[in-house]
C-alpha cells in the first residue's frame, strides 16, 4: 500500500505541475491525475476510508473528462 501512496502522491504533483505550466502538453497532466486518483481510491478502499475513496472516485471521473476534453 505504501507504493500506491507514493505513486499517487508523485503522479498528483507531476500532474499539477504539468497543468500549471500551461504548455501544449498540459493535457497529459490529466493522465497523471488519473493515475493519482486511482491509486488513492485504492488506498481508500483498502483502508475502508470511505470519504477518501468517494473523493478519489469523483476525481477519477473528473480526470476522465479532462482527458476527453484535452486529448481527444
Amino acid at each position: 500500500m505504501i507504493t500506491a501512496k507514493w505513486t499517487g502522491t508523485g503522479a498528483g504533483i507531476a500532474g499539477a505541475l504539468l497543468v500549471a505550466a500551461d504548455i501544449p502538453a498540459s493535457g497529459y497532466g490529466f493522465i497523471l491525475f488519473l493515475v493519482s486518483s486511482v491509486c488513492w481510491a485504492w488506498v481508500g478502499i483498502r483502508t475502508r476510508d470511505l470519504p477518501l475513496a468517494l473523493l478519489q472516485g469523483v476525481f477519477t471521473a473528473i480526470n476522465l473528462l479532462g482527458i476527453w476534453r484535452w486529448l481527444f
